[in-house]
């Protein structure tokens, strides 16, 4: 086979990317290894900046009707004895302009609105149950069951998650950096009046609360690395507990999990690729970057990646300058803008994963200087959104701390919409031009 672009990887980051590569009338030919939905659980929080692509991509409405809006996420902290001690939120609405809040949505329904809109496209070709097994600069060989098959193409992107042939292909190697603890992970029913997360945490214990739609909700549950087989040991009262001690609200709702046998684990680790580039391959999502999942950031840093790569190589083929150095300029806008929200997610996983109590009270107190201050709050919605990047100073150190006064006054609309990535941060080559 002969294509333009092909794409290894058929999840939420190489999806996006295909489609906005077909939709420009480019060629791709996609792989995907699994033939069906994914048992394993994948990104659901899709973020401000997320949205704003799929705008552009026209699966917005679509998007957002199948989703569930989150605009305020509540932060409480317990005491000792699981009293309600400290709340504090995070408000996406102080974001300016339309994309001002963000949507939970299952996984498997965004893959599939985003698979269908790019099949709507002759050019797409996508191949699942289908795995590259390597791929020489300018043939990848795919095998589909006990067949094999080459596929040549100008480019080749890497959207198959940690495990990446195309990074193996560059030369690339990654450092994974693990954590002090894991998280179980389970979806089941919520009561209706449940529509904004909420994060639960005390000195040594941590339960987030994402509200789905269809009245579900999708909960992440902090437990020491290496715990997971002794608490299946115990019986499933023993985690419905675990639950209600920390979040009355779904007592009776918890319950309805009747044995462990969808409770998964997840284990969260952390690395950088020093490149995103090489020749003519490029590397977006996992494959690049793994991420911290406390904040969510995962599936919306490779949707973000696509956004940028598949511009870039849209210009590319409309302008016909093909020049595999073009791909440098993906990197150049992302991997900053990835290494923030990195350290911020690892700054976040810290805070939560240490037993003790100046640990919490630390954590407590960040969050409400936070709130009070409305440079803070801005600051930290605009990093979270992906919809600009407005790094903390000295001054914003020291209000946290408690050593310095919070600032009272709002930020005018104008000011804040100053710090959201414009047209030329996001594809500066419009600009400067191609080679």
């Amino acid at each position: 086979m002969k294509t333009d672009v092909f794409i290894t990887g058929g999840g939420i980051g190489g999806l996006t990317l295909a489609l906005k590569l077909v939709k420009a009338g480019i060629d791709v030919v996609m792989v995907e290894k699994l033939p069906g939905k994914q048992p394993v659980y994948k990104g659901e929080l899709l973020q401000p900046k997320s949205m704003q692509i799929f705008d552009g991509l026209q699966v917005f409405e679509e998007v957002t009707s199948q989703g569930q809006i989150i605009e305020v996420l509540d932060l409480i902290e317990l005491s000792k004895t699981l009293k309600v001690k400290d709340q504090s939120f995070m408000d996406y609405t102080v974001i300016p302009g339309k994309y001002n809040a963000a949507y939970m949505i299952h996984h498997e329904v965004l893959k599939g609105i985003i698979r269908t809109k790019a099949e709507s496209y002759s050019n797409f070709h996508y191949f699942s149950g289908s795995s590259c097994k390597s791929i020489d600069g300018k043939v990848a060989t795919v095998q589909k069951g006990k067949e094999q098959f080459d596929v040549e193409a100008s480019f080749f992107i890497g959207a198959e998650g940690r495990a990446s042939v195309t990074r193996q292909a560059m030369g690339i190697k990654v450092e994974p950096i693990k954590y002090n603890h894991h998280f179980i992970t389970v979806t089941f029913p919520r009561p209706t009046n449940f529509v904004g997360g909420q994060i639960f945490s005390s000195y040594n214990r941590f339960l987030g609360l994402f509200p789905l739609p269809n009245d579900e909700v999708r909960s992440v549950y902090l437990i020491p690395a290496g715990d997971y087989k002794k608490i299946k040991e115990k019986p499933i009262d023993h985690f419905h507990k675990l639950y209600t001690e920390l979040a009355p609200a779904i007592d009776g709702y918890v319950q309805k999990l009747v044995d462990w046998s969808k409770i998964q684990l997840m284990i969260p680790i952390m690395y950088h690729a020093d490149t995103y580039v090489s020749g003519n391959m490029a590397i977006i999502g996992d494959a690049a970057h793994a991420v911290h999942p406390m904040a969510g950031e995962g599936m919306n840093m490779a949707i973000q990646d696509a956004d940028i790569l598949g511009e870039l190589l849209v210009d590319m083929y409309k302008q016909q300058k093909l020049s595999p150095e073009n791909l440098n300029q993906y990197e150049e806008v992302r991997k900053e803008r990835a290494d923030y929200l990195i350290q911020l997610s690892h700054l976040s996983a810290l805070a939560y994963s240490f037993p003790f109590q100046p640990v919490s009270w630390l954590r407590s107190k960040t969050f409400e200087r936070m709130e009070e201050d409305p440079v803070l709050h801005f600051k930290q919605m605009l990093n979270v959104s992906g919809l600009g990047m407005w790094k903390e100073s000295v001054r914003d150190r020291f209000i946290q701390g408690g050593m310095m006064p919070t600032r009272k006054k709002e930020l005018p609309k104008e000011q804040k919409e100053m710090k959201l990535f414009t047209a030329e941060d996001d594809y500066p080559w419009k600009w400067r031009g191609l080679r």
